[in-house]
């Protein structure tokens, strides 16, 4: 009997011996980025890769920065109240007691009221870069940031919330006027409006629509007055909108075959 007990606990003291050094062995590294949502921090914090966002950052990358257009004029992101087309259903920093604080934006309304305005296209409030396109939460619904450069060089957002479509890309660049969604319902949570905010942020975070400070959110009517929202569009059309047109006909022309005018475009360009 007893000339099996010491191969035994030989044997233990091997398997014991192999399960420490598992144990303490290099284990995987924890993944670079949160799939939980944009504020869990699970993984260790890095740059941003590739130019793509990271939502746990309130600031934008190197790439989007650059990305950024000039926005020389804006416009209204709906039709014009003076165009008997919509109204102000909850002006920005009128104070909501049901919600606990003042409203951070403008909720534009069609003269309908209710949902006759579902569906109605949104517009770019000026030339600018999509920083964020998706739903935070089923509150807010569907979220559209664009990310504006003023002539002075600093950025501004402007938020198009509770879109029933968002019809341009991440990391795409739009130009003033560009439908980039279409009027919602945030989920049927509300009655179909466009919740529309401005804000002077150089970060792309989702907060709530009623505060007790306004921080970086600013006046949407008084700041499109002074940027020549008032100006008709066709009188002053986008920088960029006409660049990227440019750039349709100049593909069209190149499937065309007809080099003559591609080559009197670019010269054009030159000049």
């Amino acid at each position: 009997m007893r000339r099996h007990i010491a191969p035994a606990i030989v044997f233990l003291l091997v398997i014991g011996l192999i399960v420490i050094i598992w144990k303490q062995g290099p284990k995987a590294p924890p993944p670079l980025v949160s799939l939980a949502s944009y504020q869990d921090a699970d993984a260790p914090l890095t740059m941003p890769q590739e130019g793509l966002p990271d939502f746990r950052f309130d600031r934008f990358s190197a790439w989007q920065r650059v990305g950024t257009p000039q926005a020389l004029r804006f416009s209204a992101p709906l039709g014009a109240a003076n165009g008997a087309l919509t109204y102000n259903a909850q002006a920005f920093w009128e104070i909501n007691e049901k919600r606990g604080g003042y409203h951070t934006g403008d909720d534009l309304n069609g003269i309908g009221g209710m949902n006759t305005d579902l569906g109605d296209p949104v517009f770019a409030v000026a030339d600018g870069l999509v920083v964020f396109a998706g739903e935070p939460s089923a509150g807010w619904g569907n979220i559209l940031l664009l990310a504006h450069r003023l002539e002075d060089g600093r950025l501004i957002q402007s938020m198009y919330a509770h879109l029933d479509e968002i019809r341009v890309p991440l990391g795409s660049m739009v130009a003033r006027g560009q439908s980039v969604g279409s009027v919602g319902t945030a989920n049927g949570n509300y009655p179909a409006h466009l919740h529309f905010e401005l804000r002077a942020s150089a970060g792309a975070a989702i907060t709530g629509a009623y505060r007790e400070q306004a921080l970086a959110c600013l006046e949407p009517a008084k700041l499109l007055a002074g940027l020549g929202a008032g100006d008709t569009p066709d009188l002053s059309p986008s920088p960029l909108a006409t660049a990227l047109n440019e750039e349709l006909q100049l593909d069209r022309f190149e499937f065309s075959g007809n080099p003559e005018r591609v080559a009197e475009i670019l010269g054009g360009e030159q000049e």
